[in-house]
């Protein structure tokens, strides 16, 4: 299993709107991320920074980037483009995280 962390920053004004519109998340991109191998994917909220932290653990590389190219999330992303900094696509600035510490 493949540990991935990133953070993405969300706009001061959309806290709210932003978790509600995860809870509960649309039951046919969760089952998109199931099928894609993901499992125990989180996010954290910095409320000070309003920074978005997001750590999921994978199953391959190749599974979680062809998750970008399907229907289902490129239609949450342009659903979710109006809360958070996106790229031109619709997509999350996301940055990756190193990982440098992991106990059992």
């Amino acid at each position: 299993m493949i540990r991935k962390a990133f953070k993405m920053k969300l706009y001061p004004d959309n806290i709210e709107e932003y978790t509600r519109r995860h809870n509960p998340i649309w039951p046919e991109l969760e089952q998109l991320l199931k099928e894609h191998g993901v499992h125990n994917y989180n996010i954290f909220l910095d409320s000070e920074t309003h920074f978005l932290f997001g750590y999921a653990e994978v199953e391959s590389e190749e599974k979680w980037s062809a998750i970008g190219d399907t229907e289902i999330c490129k239609k949450w992303w342009k659903h979710m483009a109006g809360l958070m900094e996106t790229n031109a696509d619709d997509s999350p600035v996301s940055i990756d995280l190193k990982h440098v510490f992991h106990m059992s």
